[in-house]
């Protein structure tokens, strides 16, 4: 079937590129894509399969029922872009001023559209229903939230898959592994206020700005210290805004930054932490400060069982060669996360490094390429997760 598979992907994939490329002209921000869902539809229109959009954002599921009884499989893409002027040069270059497809949602959106229609020719051998979710705001957005506030995983799906694309792994190849794949991410606001005044009378006014600049080192000193090594987690600052003018002292300032944690125990603790840091350098210079938070994503943590499902998939459809368990999650954060947390199941990396690149721009730059071979196999394996028997 693996061969077969891959024929009917690369069949598939002048549409994939084509779809993908119309997407990377115009890539749209956040929730609402209304570009986006309509190039999506009209390449899922001939399928005339049932579809449900959402309300609250442009997100679209598409149900693919088998000819058989089987397990109900979510397969999820995301679909916006990112608040970043591309510097790429392609021939399909971002036509928007500050917006770019520089994470790949591109290129997941049109690949399970792909996979979309190979499955549809497949019908016959599935086994169970497709449910194909096609995501926006997933950077930092809150989609997968709202997705599932809408009804998402109601009923409960059996098993759940993503793909994301890797611009610094080998091409056609896919990586993941069982537990935690990627960090929670949470983000914070400090504000810091105290007296401002007149700099010829500094006497007179708190040192708000001498607080916020002592806050930064402090804060990433304690969290180095109170950070487990063989648990590690992370604490940055971002931003540091203060005052208006050079003769006046401000009363006011604000950084914000964010925290990456695998467990919840680490999240608690570094959530404490920056309480506190701010709060005792905030009083040693005579001042108050104010911690607001805010949850862009869970951890990632991929089911053992789905994840060996899912590996055991990819060697048969891709060689051993090309298929690869990660020793260490990494750092990055995914709003998937949040339907793992309900359904058992495994986020993918597939790699789409550029032919020839030694030091490929990694996701979020403006020069970030990827590989359009690679989107073949990304099909097929979309494919084949919801074609795998249960367990």
């Amino acid at each position: 079937m693996s061969e077969s598979l891959l024929r009917d992907a690369d069949s598939a994939c002048d549409a994939v590129i084509d779809l993908r490329r119309a997407l990377h002209r115009e890539p749209e921000l956040g929730l609402d894509l209304p570009k986006t869902q309509a190039r999506l539809l009209a390449a899922l229109e001939p399928l005339d399969l049932p579809t449900t959009l959402g309300r609250a954002s442009s997100s679209v599921v598409v149900r693919l029922d088998g000819d058989q009884p089987g397990p109900l499989t979510l397969l999820r893409a995301d679909m916006d872009a990112l608040p970043v002027t591309e510097r790429t040069g392609l021939p399909y270059t971002s036509e928007v001023p500050g917006a770019m497809h520089a994470c790949g949602h591109d290129a997941h959106t049109a690949m399970l559209m792909g996979a979309a229609h190979v499955l549809h020719a497949r019908r016959a051998e599935l086994c169970g229903t497709a449910l194909l979710v096609f995501q926006p705001g997933e950077e930092g957005y809150g989609g997968c939230r709202k997705m599932i506030g809408e009804g998402l995983l109601d009923p409960l799906p059996d098993r759940a898959f993503a793909l994301h694309q890797s611009p610094t792994l080998a091409s056609g190849h896919v990586a993941t592994r069982p537990g935690p794949l990627l960090a929670a991410g949470d983000v914070f606001q400090v504000t810091v206020t105290g007296r401002g005044g007149h700099a010829s009378r500094p006497h007179e006014a708190d040192d708000v700005l001498g607080a916020a600049a002592a806050l930064v080192p402090a804060l990433h000193a304690r969290a180095a210290r109170a950070a487990d090594p063989a648990r590690p987690w992370q604490v940055y600052v971002s931003t540091v805004n203060a005052g208006t003018a050079p003769g006046v002292i401000a009363d006011r300032a604000v950084l914000t930054g964010g925290t990456r944690t695998l467990e919840e125990s680490a999240r608690a603790r570094a959530v404490t932490l920056v309480g506190e840091v701010a709060t005792g350098i905030a009083e040693a210079h005579g001042c108050a400060a104010e911690v607001t938070w805010t949850s862009i994503a869970p951890a990632t943590v991929n089911d053992p069982d789905q994840t060996t499902l899912a590996l055991d998939t990819a060697t048969a459809l891709l060689g051993a060669d090309r298929v690869h368990i990660l020793e260490r999650p990494a750092f990055a954060s995914e709003d998937f996360g949040h339907v793992l947390a309900r359904v058992p199941g495994t986020l993918l990396q597939l790699g789409t490094r550029p032919p020839g690149a030694l030091d490929p721009a990694p996701n979020h730059s403006p020069l970030m390429c990827l590989d359009e071979g690679a989107l073949v196999t990304g099909v097929a394996l979309y494919a084949a997760l919801a074609l795998a028997p249960a367990e």
